[in-house]
């Protein structure tokens, strides 16, 4: 059985996880301090959570949206990143700087992660670069990831109405990587986050 998403009450608490309960039922979930940082002891909490399924164990991590969930598994695409690696860069990087690291080539920004080298930071940087975002679980991100936690910041970080900016290039014949660097370029010089705008600015950024 695969477990995607826990609704219930924060039991428990501890440094790298957490404790909830789901009508009785306490499940443990690896937890990143992003998460920790949003959730409380005996409030109710959404989260949105990646089954890793080995001989030894079953090991529950929990993130409080479905797009840090998706960047935690593209991640693990890269040579060299596990787990625990995967989760340190989602601790010192929202899912939108870490889209625009390596939109920009920008590896020295992952080395912020605990456990992060240089040489590290550099393939995942090469790896994925020019990459579409990863999607949510099933092909969007649930709307719910921000709204269903109670304690979760407000409008919490996202890459949508970049992912959207994106899409458009791409439409209008750009490249995957060419499109990215735009947008995190027009994104870092624009207060406005629409997607309208961030297209204006974007196609100035590849018109230079």
């Amino acid at each position: 059985m695969i477990i995607g998403r826990l609704t219930g009450t924060i039991a428990a608490m501890g440094l790298d996880h957490v404790l909830i309960d789901v009508n009785g039922v306490g499940y443990v979930c690896q937890a990143g301090t992003r998460l920790l940082a949003r959730v409380h002891a005996g409030e109710t909490a959404v989260l949105h959570v990646e089954t890793k399924v080995s001989e030894a164990a079953i090991a529950l991590y929990a993130f409080g949206t479905d797009e840090e969930r998706a960047w935690f598994v593209r991640l693990q695409d890269v040579h060299g990143v596990a787990g625990k690696a995967a989760m340190a860069i989602l601790d010192a990087l929202t899912p939108a700087e870490l889209m625009d690291a390596i939109a920009l080539g920008d590896a020295k920004v992952l080395e912020r992660a605990k456990g992060v080298g240089k040489k590290l930071a550099e393939r995942i940087v090469l790896d994925l670069s020019g990459k579409a975002p990863p999607m949510g679980r099933f092909g969007r991100f649930d709307a719910a990831s921000a709204a269903g936690m109670a304690t979760a910041p407000a409008a919490a970080a996202t890459t949508g109405p970049r992912s959207e900016a994106i899409s458009a290039l791409v439409n209008l014949g750009y490249t995957q990587g060419d499109a990215a660097r735009a947008v995190a370029a027009a994104a870092s010089t624009t207060d406005d986050k629409e997607v309208g705008p961030l297209v204006k600015a974007a196609l100035k950024e590849l018109s230079r």
